[in-house]
């Protein structure tokens, strides 16, 4: 996937699971994206001072700083990076679903909806 101005977009994914990881970097790179992985909040932290991703996947439960508090600190210091988690509230609220997993079918689904 290339952003307006032809760069390759980024996402980074937090999960500390390694076959999560893994599973979604393939499916993401097979898409065009550009993916790398923290397995925790706080690497994420670092990595996002050191490079920009135009999209974050975050496990809520990960050691030493959890996906909430990663997204509080997103909220503060990145809030282009927390917008996504606002869309997703409004779309769980309008539909009565309570698991993000049962909007999309599949993380192929969950990156063409990115993609338009």
């Amino acid at each position: 996937m290339k952003t307006p101005d032809g760069s390759i977009k980024t996402i980074l994914v937090v999960e500390d699971e390694p076959a999560i990881s893994d599973i979604c970097r393939r499916v993401l790179a097979s898409e065009g994206f550009e993916v790398d992985v923290a397995v925790n909040g706080m690497v994420a932290q670092d990595m996002i001072e050191e490079k920009q991703y135009d999209l974050c996947l975050i496990d809520m439960r990960t050691p030493s700083m959890n996906g909430k508090e990663l997204y509080q600190w997103l909220k503060e210091k990145h809030p282009r990076l927390a917008r996504m988690q606002g869309q997703v509230k409004e779309v769980l609220g309008l539909t009565g679903i309570d698991n993000i997993f049962k909007i999309y079918a599949s993380v192929e689904d969950a990156t063409r909806s990115f993609s338009d």
